[in-house]
């Protein structure tokens, strides 16, 4: 972000904060205050990319959000709109693609803090714990997690999710066949892996265009409890439980208070919604399972 789009976006920030205040009091007292789920990719402090955001910025955002909301877990946040009740300011963390740098110092803070988080990793790199493609093609080659770091993060407590087999846009996937691979397969084959249940999914980029109904369907029909975009949106008290919108964060530290505070311009932005496609009786081993083939 440039210093000139800093300093507006801090003088809104600030600006807007009294309305802010009033709409959360408003909101609170009758148990609808929007849930924001933040997501991150990389956290590092060599080769820096616009999705990369350093070990001390991350501490501070995090110390940040310990101070001002309730860091839940993706399980509560469904929990909250199921029952269509969220009286408390309340954020949850997640992290998508799966990157070895984040076992040096994002991922033990957070455990040791006790702070619940989602870890949506994708197969095949953790498989070869090879360089994801779209950092190749900006010459760069930094590590995905290895199985054996899933499995130790889920050992210690995180919650590891599915972000499929490969990191492609599924939107673009004609073939029916390679599409269940990527949904369904993939997430059993990496709940067998790490000896822990895989209960969500996050579809790669995550955009309006690349999410499909039937991919959804078929993640509803598979066991998943819940599946996340990556679009930006607040969480609301009885919408949709299964699908989980999620806002990301940057190198920026007012872009996430900002954000994290409930932005009014951000309050509305279209929801993706879906209609089922595939029948009820489609029959599939639970991807939490881990014992499925």
């Amino acid at each position: 972000m440039t210093p000139w789009k800093r300093l507006l976006l801090s003088l809104y920030y600030h600006g807007s904060n009294p309305y802010r205040a009033w709409h959360r009091y408003r909101t609170t007292a009758r148990g609808g205050l929007p849930i924001a789920v933040l997501f991150y990719h990389r956290v590092a402090d060599e080769q820096p990319t616009v999705w990369t955001v350093s070990n001390d910025l991350f501490r501070r955002q995090i110390d940040w959000l310990q101070g001002h909301f309730e860091m839940i877990s993706l399980e509560e946040v469904q929990r909250r709109f199921r029952e269509g009740h969220s009286h408390r300011p309340a954020v949850a963390v997640t992290f998508d693609d799966g990157y070895a740098e984040n076992c040096r110092h994002a991922i033990p803070l957070l455990i040791k803090r006790q702070i619940p988080c989602t870890y949506f990793a994708t197969l095949s790199n953790a498989q070869n714990a090879g360089p994801f493609e779209h950092d190749r093609t900006l010459g760069l080659d930094m590590p995905a997690n290895s199985i054996d770091q899933l499995r130790a993060m889920a050992d210690a407590g995180i919650e590891i999710g599915s972000h499929c087999r490969h990191h492609d846009d599924l939107a673009l996937v004609n073939d029916r066949a390679r599409l269940h691979d990527e949904v369904v397969v993939a997430g059993s084959e990496l709940a067998r892996l790490i000896g822990h249940p895989v209960r969500y999914i996050a579809f790669p980029f995550g955009h309006y265009l690349n999410l499909r109904t039937d991919a959804i369907e078929m993640a509803r029909q598979a066991g998943y409890l819940g599946f996340c975009s990556g679009y930006g949106g607040y969480n609301l008290p009885g919408e949709d439980p299964f699908h989980l919108q999620r806002i990301h964060v940057d190198a920026d530290m007012i872009r996430l208070k900002n954000r994290a505070t409930i932005d009014p311009r951000r309050l509305e932005p279209p929801r993706f919604r879906t209609q089922s496609l595939i029948p009820l009786s489609h029959n599939t081993t639970p991807c939490y399972s881990t014992t499925a083939n």
